[in-house]
């Protein structure tokens, strides 16, 4: 509730704390706790600190965007889909939505409160066919 930070490890350290191999997937990988509870929303608590913990993220270049949608409530959240299509995208993510973690954490949290609206969606990239055909055209 005072919104007091620590920093226990490096962040050229990867997350530890994650499932599997996902803190060392080749790109800078935070885990950042917050002492709360599931059933209990931290978003709608007045998030004091939240501008320094985003800007020293901006300044390690983690995107500004939340690529899975918002973590669903508990105890949804603990058999929510955890894609790890969409975690190689990068970005901010709850531990409900890490690939291969169990979790049912944070909750359902308004997003928006900690990356502002929604950046939108970037897309895809095309299959290589697709490049084929237009270099004919070309």
């Amino acid at each position: 509730m005072t919104g007091e930070t620590s920093q226990l490890l490096p962040i050229t350290r990867a997350a530890c704390g994650l499932a599997g191999d996902r803190g060392r997937n080749g790109r800078v990988c935070v885990q950042i706790r917050v002492i709360g509870s599931a059933h209990e929303p931290f978003t709608d608590t007045k998030l004091d600190g939240l501008d320094e913990i985003l800007a020293w993220l901006d300044s390690w270049d983690i995107p500004r965007r939340w690529p899975a949608g918002p973590p669903q409530a508990f105890p949804q959240s603990l058999v929510s889909a955890r894609s790890g299509r969409i975690w190689a995208r990068g970005g901010h993510f709850g531990h409900s939505q890490v690939p291969g973690a169990s979790e049912g954490d944070p909750g359902s949290i308004d997003i928006s409160r900690i990356i502002g609206e929604e950046s939108p969606e970037f897309s895809v990239p095309r299959p290589r066919e697709d490049f084929r055909v237009l270099e004919r055209v070309i």
